[in-house]
């Protein structure tokens, strides 16, 4: 990519893309036991689907959990380069509606409050997310205020498509075979689970999911879900001395038993947590929804070891049975699954670099769908999408962002893929 072939209409397609993906809503849902998890995201996996083999990509195809695979062919007279992938989820967060998603455009930013929504007053200020200045003078993608925006991922999607659309479109960028796959219900730690790893058929991928212009990142949490389910009795408040559990003051008992110091919003850096997700509750069940996160195995075993002996402890002060805890491992720290392939980590960064961008290796305080691939034998490292406060409605991209992230997919793909 470069000034001559990258053009005004390529970034307002990589734009209108993104804002497509967008309005389409598909947000996952944890209670479902399907997948994909909600039926809605069938209407941006079929939009998808379409799309690509209208542009022309190979063996296009979408399985019966919503899973997309298609390719860029290789271009080389004599291929001998691996094939490599790009993954990007195009569920998104539960933890705020994603239902009737408007965004907005702001041209060439002024690094001053953005009014989202006139009628609410709701505003995304930089005296708040003080990120907003490394964005003046670009252009921002907003929400209205009353949703996420969704760049979490599809903003991810939208790069790939583009990049893969950028490639077919110029042949003089030599190129081996791309692999692209798009999956559903990765912010319910449930991306990876179905996905078909061999007919995939890459020796590595990139996960298009992180945040930042720079990042780039092959350590992440170890994670779980544990629920915990409270059993009380429900009785006639009139008649309920000596007789009445009530299961709802219960639960805010229990949630005062894990560490207050150990939540998200008191840990930074390696630092692990447990995180109260929600809590249902009346007099006779209550149920908590945590995740609990470490980037150390050991830690990770410990949090999950104590949390398991509150609730015995809790059994033992209220009465057996009172309470019972299920807890579902979702993915591990993909770190160790790059010992010896530090390549793949190695051409990310010289893509970077030869697109202006300065490599921001770090570790990731969540997970994507590449840390259960690492796990099932595609190492998938995570790189920028460029969104930032994803999950509710003070999330932004920046259109600049975007299309750097496109430059270092091409550059990805063109690189000689040394061992």
């Amino acid at each position: 990519m470069n000034a001559n072939n990258w053009t005004a209409e390529w970034r307002l397609k990589l734009q209108n893309r993104f804002i497509t993906y967008a309005k389409i809503y598909s947000t996952s849902d944890a209670e479902s036991d399907t997948t994909p998890s909600t039926e809605r995201q069938w209407d941006i996996a079929n939009y998808i689907f379409e799309e690509l083999k209208t542009l022309g990509l190979s063996e296009v195809s979408i399985d019966e959990h919503g899973y997309i695979y298609a390719y860029v062919p290789s271009n080389l007279e004599n291929d001998e380069e691996p094939v490599i992938g790009f993954i990007s989820h195009y569920d998104t967060s539960p933890d705020f509606t994603g239902e009737n998603v408007n965004p907005q455009i702001w041209e060439n930013y002024d690094g001053k409050d953005l009014l989202l929504n006139k009628q609410t007053g709701f505003t995304l200020s930089p005296s708040k997310f003080e990120t907003l200045n490394d964005y003046i003078g670009q252009t921002l993608i907003t929400t209205d205020g009353t949703t996420l925006l969704g760049a979490d991922d599809k903003a991810g999607v939208a790069e790939i498509v583009t990049a893969a659309e950028f490639l077919l479109a110029h042949p003089e960028i030599k190129h081996g075979k791309i692999a692209i796959g798009f999956t559903p219900d990765e912010e319910i730690g449930r991306g990876a689970h179905k996905f078909d790893v061999e007919k995939f058929g890459a020796e590595w991928a990139y996960t298009m999911d992180g945040s930042e212009v720079g990042e780039l990142e092959y350590e992440n949490f170890n994670a779980a879900g544990a629920v915990v389910k409270i059993h009380g009795l429900s009785v006639h408040p009139g008649y309920a001395y000596g007789k009445m559990v009530n299961a709802a003051l219960l639960a805010a008992e229990f949630a005062q038993m894990l560490p207050e110091n150990e939540t998200p919003a008191t840990t930074k850096g390696f630092e692990g947590f447990y995180h109260l997700m929600e809590i249902s509750a009346d007099i006779s069940e209550a149920k908590l929804q945590y995740i609990i996160r470490d980037h150390d195995d050991a830690e990770f075993e410990a949090r999950k070891k104590f949390i398991t002996e509150c609730v015995e402890k809790f059994n033992q002060k209220h009465g057996e049975a009172t309470a019972e805890i299920e807890i579902k491992e979702q993915y591990r720290n993909m770190k160790q699954q790059f010992e010896g392939k530090m390549h793949i980590i190695d051409i990310a960064e010289e893509a970077m670099k030869q697109a202006g961008i300065e490599p921001n290796i770090k570790a990731i305080r969540g997970g994507t769908d590449g840390a259960q691939l690492s796990y099932m034998g595609l190492p998938c490292p995570n790189i920028f999408a460029g969104g930032l406060n994803f999950h509710g409605p003070y999330e932004y991209v920046a259109l600049e962002s975007m299309e750097k992230a496109v430059e270092v997919i091409v550059n990805i793909a063109a690189a000689k893929k040394r061992r």
